[in-house]
């Protein structure tokens, strides 16, 4: 069985969670509790509209605490 995740032919969604991470998801699969749709594409669109978004791989209540100290 190969990885539904490297399949470059299938239909993909960008997933994106509260802590303002993303996960490239098959669109056979469910979308998983916690987590909401915002693109359904090919695999290459996908990837770069996670490559473009995603510019900062702390989650966001990390990055959120960070500033406030380093604002203090």
């Amino acid at each position: 069985m190969s990885n539904p995740f490297e399949d470059q032919d299938a239909q993909f969604s960008v997933l994106i969670n509260h802590e303002g991470q993303y996960s490239l998801w098959p669109q056979f699969a469910p979308v998983p509790e916690g987590w909401s749709e915002v693109l359904r594409a090919g695999r290459q669109e996908c990837m770069d509209y996670v490559e473009q978004s995603w510019t900062d791989m702390r989650p966001r209540s990390l990055a959120q605490a960070m500033d406030a100290r380093d604002d203090a």
